[in-house]
């Protein structure tokens, strides 16, 4: 079963009087595979946005199909089992984050004790700030208590919009770390970011979307022409036979090479090499980086 299904779909908007047609989405074909993460990048007025509300049923497609988790997105068994951040989040000021995730809860038909909604807000770094008024919270607390209530019930899949917009270098990597874990624990997520190293660490696939049309689609080193091999350095002292056990070989330079078919068996590996007492100074990739397929993407076909 895929988490997401899309053929043939369209979107059209028209003016005030009929006399003008905006076309948000032009026919998007895509198929996203359950587990694992899916980017969703292009320009602004791509049709992103339109593509996540008819992904949620929030607007109707003018025409095509799609599914989500193989059912009808309105359906409410459906939502019940996605979790949703938006980008431009609203938040009543004299909500607690308890009581937000709370509501959360009630609106999906699920009872949240007082104690699993602590573990969530644990979890993304507002345990201590539970009780306090959201109106006092700053950008990145309130992007922290937004993905806690995109994760209650546990959802097979999470579509997330700008998660980690507001949040210091520090808050980016804990995020990218908890949705590793869900994507390891076989949730799917969707995420739509203009942040493309983000991106190219949470997503294993992705889909360029320009003009309302998918225009690529794949694994991340199919898009971006680049193989799936990695260069690491780390500290003087990093344990060669952990290094060679994780799939690692060595280079020029200290350096040494792995590859991996994604965010997930790389951050698997390095996590072998942390724990035998390794330390990473530096991490990259072969080939073109995901902006500049995007750019390569986004440039109009010359004509002979």
């Amino acid at each position: 079963m895929l988490a997401i299904e899309a053929r043939g779909l369209e979107k059209r908007y028209r003016s005030a009087f009929g006399r003008r047609t905006t076309v948000a989405l032009a026919g998007v074909d895509l198929a996203v595979p359950r587990g694992g993460g899916f980017g969703l990048i292009g320009p602004n007025g791509a049709g992103k946005t339109t593509f996540v509300k008819a992904l949620l049923g929030v607007v109707r497609p003018t025409g095509g199909t799609v599914r989500l988790l193989g059912g009808d997105p309105h359906d409410p068994r459906v939502r019940a089992r996605v979790g949703y951040q938006p980008e431009r989040l609203r938040l009543a000021s004299a909500w607690t984050p308890l009581e937000l995730l709370d509501s959360v809860a009630r609106l999906k038909g699920l009872r949240l004790p007082r104690s699993g909604a602590l573990a969530l807000l644990e979890e993304v770094g507002v345990g201590a700030a539970a009780t306090r008024r959201v109106g006092t919270f700053s950008k990145g607390m309130r992007q922290r208590v937004g993905l806690a209530s995109a994760l209650v019930g546990d959802p097979e899949l999470l579509v997330l919009d700008e998660p980690t917009d507001g949040l210091d270098p520090p808050g980016r990597a804990e995020v990218r770390a908890l949705l590793a874990r869900r994507i390891a624990a076989g949730a799917t997520v969707l995420l739509n970011s203009h942040l493309l190293a983000e991106t190219e660490r949470i997503c294993a696939r992705v889909g360029i979307l320009v003009g309302g049309r998918v225009v690529r689609e794949g694994p991340l080193s199919e898009v971006t022409g680049a193989p799936r091999e990695w260069t690491a350095r780390f500290a003087p002292g990093a344990p060669a036979e952990a290094l060679t056990g994780a799939g690692f070989t060595p280079r020029e330079g200290e350096r040494w090479a792995i590859m991996a078919d994604g965010p997930v068996p790389l951050n698997a590996a390095l996590d072998r090499i942390r724990a035998a007492g390794g330390l990473l100074l530096e991490l990259t990739r072969a080939g073109q980086d995901l902006e500049t397929a995007l750019a390569e993407a986004m440039a109009p076909e010359e004509t002979p």
